[in-house]
């Protein structure tokens, strides 16, 4: 029905409710079994609703009032949306810096911070496997980038980190079983199964991320190594690429018991064709939910430290 701790409550059986009931939050299933967690005694820090069950606005006013983090996942697992609080709207003077970077010379700065922060997450991961680190090299071919423009600034770190990411991307993939190693990264609507796990693991980081970010009073459309762009949340990406490593990292650990059995092929349209199908591999949601469980309770894949985001920054 429910996995809960004193952090995270997620429903994810078909036919649940999360109603509240004289202080508490109730959770049901459709066979009426039902469990309380006291607001004041449980800290429920996180609510995941995944389509298909049922929600209480009781129970919502209460998590929009206390800040919890809620989001809500298509029955794919796919996060679509999260409940955004008037609070969040709050520190203008924060967006109004925001914007004001971008053309006063510190965008650049920050977009090059990006860049570095991303390429020393993966030697986090290249190092801790025994593999080739990027050298200090790719730090200077940052920081000698010389133009008062962002746009072009943006146009020359682009192909480094592409550079790099790519020679990381050949390194670890070289640790996966050698009978599910792709070829190559490829990006979202990939054919095989271990890139489509990537880009499921970048898609739920890319939730957090987001969230975090609008509960910092920053504007998630406005970024700086990203451009902009409609329905594009460019400092999302921007964020996104300082964290990758740790979904990678728990990825490779993820795939080294996994055989070909733990997948499923479905016929999806193919890639801006409505005239042909082509057969992807998914994880099947079982292996999903067996394995990623006690990846947690190992703590393969967990929320950076405070050292770590320092680093990072």
């Amino acid at each position: 029905m429910v996995r809960s701790s004193t952090s995270k409550l997620v429903l994810d059986g078909h036919g649940s409710y999360l109603g509240m009931e004289n202080g508490c939050f109730v959770v049901k299933d459709k066979k009426g079994n039902s469990e309380r967690y006291p607001l004041f005694e449980n800290e429920i820090g996180e609510v995941v609703l995944k389509s298909g069950n049922a929600v209480s606005t009781g129970a919502l006013a209460s998590l929009g009032f206390w800040d919890v983090d809620v989001v809500v996942l298509t029955r794919r697992g796919r996060p679509v949306a999260m409940l955004k609080s008037f609070d969040d709207d709050s520190h203008v003077e924060t967006r109004v810096s925001q914007y004001e970077a971008i053309n006063n010379g510190k965008g650049i700065h920050i977009a090059k911070q990006f860049v570095i922060g991303k390429l020393e997450g993966q030697n986090t991961v290249l190092r801790k496997h025994g593999l080739r680190e990027h050298g200090p090299r790719f730090g200077y071919e940052v920081e000698r980038i010389n133009s008062k423009s962002l746009k072009t600034v943006r146009s020359k770190l682009l192909p480094i980190e592409g550079k790099y990411t790519k020679r990381h991307f050949e390194q670890i993939f070289q640790l996966l079983p050698e009978k599910l190693m792709p070829a190559s990264r490829k990006k979202s609507r990939a054919y095989d199964g271990i890139n489509n796990a990537f880009n499921l693991a970048y898609e739920v980081l890319s939730w957090r991320v987001h969230r975090a970010l609008v509960k910092a009073k920053l504007e998630p459309y406005l970024g700086f190594l990203h451009s902009t762009g409609y329905s594009k949340p460019s400092l999302v990406c921007d964020f996104l690429e300082l964290y990758r490593y740790l979904a990678e990292d728990f990825l490779i650990q993820f795939f080294q018991d996994l055989k070909a059995g733990d997948f499923v092929v479905k016929s999806e349209w193919a890639s801006g064709r409505k005239d042909r199908k082509g057969k992807r591999q998914y994880l099947s949601v079982s292996t999903w939910t067996k394995t990623s469980s006690t990846s947690s309770k190992t703590g393969s894949w967990r929320e950076p430290s405070s050292k770590e985001t320092e680093r990072l920054s």
